[in-house]
């Protein structure tokens, strides 16, 4: 219940503050926990690890959507969604460095013993496990290709 008592704590200094941005994105924060808590028809507890897959998915929701409206020249509606990609962001865990997730592939790859792009899907599987809520599937995507080759 840790997650969920931080974003009503930060919903209640972000009403305070009378800040827009931050309390829109820590909304859809409460929504989506509520949601994935309410999932099953049993009110349970959530893991954790479920807890940073949402967040991790609304901070790329946001940081897609920025990244279209940047391509269309809409900075006005870029710039509010980054906003609230920073605001959910705070809620993960500190991201790894790209050498830092490139040195858990390379040792991922010799573990399993991947010798070529057929085996990108093993690879993949286990390192987005060790490195969920710390590193972006894209990056570790590009770096397990680069490494497989």
């Amino acid at each position: 219940m840790g997650l969920q008592q931080d974003i009503m704590t930060a919903m209640k200094v972000a009403m305070k503050a009378k800040d827009q941005t931050a309390l829109s994105a820590l909304r859809a924060v409460k929504a989506e926990l509520l949601l994935a808590q309410t999932e099953t028809g049993s009110k349970e507890e959530i893991t954790e690890e479920h807890e940073i897959q949402i967040l991790s998915k609304l901070v790329k929701q946001r940081k897609d959507s920025a990244a279209i409206y940047t391509e269309q020249n809409r900075s006005d509606l870029a710039e509010p969604e980054l906003a609230q990609a920073e605001v959910i962001s705070q809620f993960l865990p500190e991201q790894l460095s790209e050498e830092a997730i490139e040195k858990v592939v390379v040792y991922t790859i010799s573990k399993v013993g991947a010798a070529g792009m057929k085996d990108m899907g093993k690879v993949m599987g286990i390192v987005n496990k060790e490195l969920a809520g710390k590193a972006d599937g894209k990056t570790i995507s590009t770096l397990v290709k680069k490494n497989l080759v």
